[in-house]
C-alpha cells in the first residue's frame, strides 16, 4: 500500500490536539470532579488554547502567507485547517461558558461561594467596591487616547484591555467627535476582589467588572458611548535558523523581542453587536473575520487562583500523599551504595520527587567523595532546590557542568536568568546544541569509591522541576551500570562540544540512533509474528505524529502484530481501519495528574512479557523529538523495575475511569463501562491503582 498517497489514513494534527483539549474540558464537566477543581480544569483548557493559538495557529498563518504549497498529512491546506479550527474552538468555547454559568456557578453558590456580577450587588457592596477602586485600582490605570499626536498603542500578548469610545462635547456648529481610549487591566492586581460576606460564606467579584462600572470616574467631561473588553494573542511561531549564530543567548533574546511585536492571530472580545470599538480594533490590529472570537463568558479570559485558594478542602481533590512504604533514598544510608546494589525506578507523583531526584542531587552536592556533577535542564522551577544544590557544590570546589536549553518555548527568559546565575558562581554552562533543542533529562555524578572513580546516572521522563513533579506522572531511573554511564559520559561530551566517534549501543539517542532503533524494533515484531512467535507493542507517550513510525506501525498491524498505544495528546495515526490498522488500538488517559511519562514495550518473541524489552525516556514518537531534538531513552533491565512498568501499563489499559478510545473517524469515546458518564471520570481509583506499583 502506498501510504504517501493516502491522506485519509492519517488524522490531522491540529484537530486531534483540539480533541485532546476537549477531553480536558470533560473533567470539568464531570459530576465526580469537585467544584473548585472544575475551575482549575477550565483554567487549564484556556491556558492550553492560548499556547495552541500562539504556536500552532501562528504556524498555519505563516504557511498561509508563504509562497509554498503546504498541506497537512491528511491533505488539508492551511486555510482549510484554520476554518475547521474556528468551528471547533467556537463550539468548545460555547460549551465551557455554558458549563461555567449553568453548572459551576450554581454549585459554588450552593456551597457558599458567590462569584457576583455588579448588577446583582446591593448598594452597600457597590459603595465598598467603589472605595476599593479609588484606593487600589484607579491610581494604577493609564488611559491611552488615540489622536494625531498619540498613535495606536502597543498591546501585549494575552493582556486584557478595555476599548472605550468616548464622545467629546459638541463644538459650535458641529456634532460630537469620537475618541478611542485603551485602558489595560492591571495584571499585577488580584483578578478577583473579595467582598465582605456572611459568616461561613465567601463572595468575590472579578476586577474587570469593578473597573468597567467605575471607569466613568476618568472621563467626567465626556460621554462613554461603548466599552469592549478584549484580549489579543500574538504569533509565537518564529523560530530563527541558528546554524550561523555566534552567540546563542543573543539569538534567543532577539527571538523573545521579535515575538513581543509579532502579528495578532486572535482577537477575543466580550460579545458586542455592531460595535464601533470592535471594528476599530480590527482595523488597527489588522485582523480578519476568521481571527475574531467572541468570549461568551468570563471563564474564557480570567484566572481563578483566589477562588481556588478558599479554605474549602471538601470542594477539592483529597490531597495526594505518596506512600511512605517506598524504598526511598535515605541520607542516613549511602545512596550510592543503594544504586550500585541495584537499579532504581521511581514513579512520580506516586513516589516523592523530593526523596528521590532532589535527594540524589542534594546528596551529591554535599558528599565530599563526589568530584563532578553534570546535568541537563530544559525547564525547572524558579525556587529550584536542585539549582541551589548545584551552586553549593560549585562553591565547595566540585566540577559542575549544566546544559541549559535556552530555547525551551515560553521559558527562554527564565532559562537565561538561571544560566547567568549559575555562571556567576563558576559553573560551566552550555546553552544547548546549535540546531537542536536539548530535551533529554539526565544527570551524571562522578564519585570516588573504594575501588576508584565510579559514575552514577539519573535518566527521567520529566523535567528537573519540583513543582510539576507533584502533578505530572513521570519516571526517574537511577543506575551505575557501567555500559550506560559510559555512554552518558560520551553524550555530555557531545553536548559540551567534543564530538566523539564512540558507538552508542545501550541508549536510544536522538538524532543519532533513536528513530532507526525504534523502526528496527517494530520490524522485529513483524518478523516474530510471521515466525509465529509472540509479538506485541505497547507504547505510552504524549503525542504521536512521525509519519515513518506510523507507516511502520501500519505494516506491523497488517502482519497481525497487536499494537496498543496510550497517547495522551494528539495522534495522527488512524486506528481500526480494515486491512490497515485493525490490530491497533489507541487510548488517551486524562485524569487528575498529567500523564507525561514515555514508556515503550516490545515483546520480542518472548512468552513472558517480563522478558520483553522495556524503555523509558524523554522522547515522543514525533518528528521533532526523533530528528530535531537531543533526546535520551534508556532500557530497563532490572526485573523489579520491569514489573513496575508492566503494572503501570496494565492499570492504564484496564482503566475505564479516565480513559478515552480513539475511533477511526478521529473522534474519542469514553471507554465502555457500566458507570455513567458523570461518575466514570473519577480519578480516585486510577490514582490508587497507579500508586500500588
Amino acid at each position: 500500500m502506498n501510504f504517501k498517497n493516502t491522506p485519509q489514513n492519517f488524522i490531522n494534527r491540529e484537530l486531534s490536539w483540539l480533541e485532546f483539549n476537549r477531553r480536558v474540558l470533560a473533567l470539568a464537566e464531570s459530576d465526580n470532579t469537585p467544584v473548585l477543581e472544575k475551575l482549575k480544569f477550565c483554567e487549564i483548557y484556556v491556558s492550553n488554547l492560548d499556547e495552541f493559538f500562539m504556536k500552532r495557529v501562528g504556524g498555519l498563518k505563516n504557511q498561509e502567507e508563504s509562497r509554498h504549497d503546504f498541506s497537512s498529512v491528511d491533505g488539508r491546506s492551511p486555510t482549510e485547517q484554520l476554518v475547521e479550527i474556528k468551528k471547533m474552538v467556537s463550539k468548545a468555547n460555547a460549551d465551557i461558558s455554558n458549563l461555567y454559568n449553568n453548572k459551576i456557578l450554581p454549585e459554588l453558590k450552593a456551597n457558599g461561594i458567590h462569584l457576583s456580577k455588579w448588577i446583582d450587588l446591593a448598594k452597600k457592596e457597590k459603595d465598598y467596591l467603589t472605595e476599593y477602586f479609588e484606593a487600589n485600582i484607579y491610581p494604577i490605570l493609564t488611559p491611552l487616547g488615540i489622536d494625531s499626536g498619540h498613535p495606536f498603542p502597543y498591546i501585549s500578548n494575552l493582556s486584557k484591555s478595555l476599548g472605550i469610545s468616548l464622545l467629546k462635547k459638541k463644538k459650535k456648529g458641529k456634532g460630537p467627535s469620537r475618541l478611542f481610549i485603551r485602558v489595560k487591566i492591571p495584571s499585577n492586581l488580584p483578578g478577583w476582589i473579595k467582598i465582605p460576606a456572611k459568616k461561613g460564606e465567601s463572595k468575590f467579584i472579578n476586577i474587570d467588572e469593578v473597573i468597567i462600572n467605575n471607569i466613568n470616574r476618568m472621563f467626567s467631561d465626556m460621554k462613554i458611548e461603548d466599552i469592549v473588553l478584549f484580549r489579543i494573542t500574538r504569533n509565537s511561531d518564529f523560530e530563527k535558523d541558528d546554524e550561523d549564530t555566534e552567540d546563542l543567548m543573543e539569538h534567543v533574546e532577539a527571538g523573545i523581542k521579535e515575538r513581543k511585536f509579532a502579528p495578532v492571530v486572535r482577537l477575543e472580545h466580550a460579545v458586542k453587536n455592531n460595535s464601533w470599538v470592535l471594528k476599530y480594533l480590527c482595523e488597527q490590529l489588522e485582523v480578519s473575520e476568521e481571527d475574531i472570537y467572541p468570549m461568551p463568558g468570563i471563564v474564557l479570559f480570567t484566572k481563578f487562583g483566589p477562588i481556588y485558594r478558599v479554605d474549602r478542602p471538601d470542594l477539592k481533590f483529597q490531597p495526594w500523599e505518596p506512600s511512605d512504604s517506598v524504598d526511598y533514598f535515605d541520607e542516613k544510608k549511602n545512596i550510592f551504595s543503594s544504586i550500585k546494589k541495584s537499579d532504581k525506578l521511581f514513579h512520580h507523583p506516586y513516589e516523592r520527587f523530593s526523596d528521590t531526584v532532589e535527594k540524589f542531587i542534594r546528596t551529591s552536592a554535599i558528599d565530599p567523595k563526589v568530584l563532578a556533577i553534570k546535568l541537563t535542564l530544559y525547564r525547572t522551577d524558579a525556587k529550584s532546590k536542585i539549582i541551589d544544590a548545584l551552586i553549593f557544590a560549585a562553591e565547595k570546589g566540585k566540577q559542575i557542568a549544566c546544559v541549559i536549553e535556552l530555547q525551551a518555548r515560553f521559558d527562554e527568559k527564565n532559562n537565561i536568568i538561571m544560566a547567568q546565575r549559575l555562571e556567576k558562581v563558576g559553573i560551566y554552562v552550555v546553552y544547548g546544541m546549535v540546531g537542536l533543542k536539548t530535551h533529554s533529562k539526565m544527570a551524571l555524578v562522578v564519585r570516588k569509591d573504594k575501588t576508584g572513580l565510579r559514575s552514577y546516572v539519573h535518566i527521567g521522563t520529566g523535567n528537573y522541576n519540583s513543582q510539576t513533579s507533584q502533578f505530572y506522572t513521570d519516571f526517574s531511573f537511577f543506575t551505575s551500570n557501567k555500559k550506560i554511564t559510559t555512554e552518558i559520559h560520551e553524550l555530555f561530551n557531545e553536548l559540551t562540544g567534543i564530538h566523539t566517534n564512540k558507538k552508542i549501543t545501550q541508549l536510544l539517542v536522538a538524532p543519532v540512533n533513536m528513530k532507526k532503533r525504534f523502526l528496527e524494533m517494530i520490524n522485529r515484531e513483524i518478523a516474530h509474528k510471521k515466525a509465529q512467535r509472540p509479538a506485541k507493542i505497547i507504547a505510552k507517550m504524549n503525542s504521536l505524529e512521525d509519519i515513518e513510525i506510523i507507516q511502520t506501525l501500519y505494516k506491523a498491524s497488517q502482519a497481525g502484530v497487536e499494537i496498543i498505544l496510550i497517547v495522551r495528546g494528539f495522534c495522527c495515526l488512524r486506528p481500526g481501519v480494515a486491512e490497515l490498522s485493525e490490530n491497533i488500538k489507541v487510548f488517551s488517559i486524562i485524569g487528575r495528574f498529567l500523564e507525561h511519562s514515555r514508556v515503550y514495550f516490545f515483546q520480542n518473541g518472548k512468552v513472558d512479557p517480563m522478558e520483553g524489552d522495556f524503555f523509558i525516556g524523554s522522547a515522543d514518537w514525533m518528528y521533532r523529538n526523533l530528528i530535531n531534538r537531543f533526546e535520551v531513552i534508556t532500557p530497563i533491565q532490572n526485573a523489579k523495575n520491569r514489573k513496575k512498568l508492566l503494572h503501570v501499563l496494565k492499570v492504564n489499559l484496564d482503566d475505564v475511569a479516565t480513559s478515552w478510545e480513539l475511533k477511526k473517524n478521529g473522534k474519542y469515546n469514553l471507554r465502555p463501562s457500566k458507570l455513567t458518564k458523570a461518575k466514570r471520570l473519577s480519578t480516585a481509583t486510577h490514582t490508587r491503582l497507579m500508586s500500588e506499583a
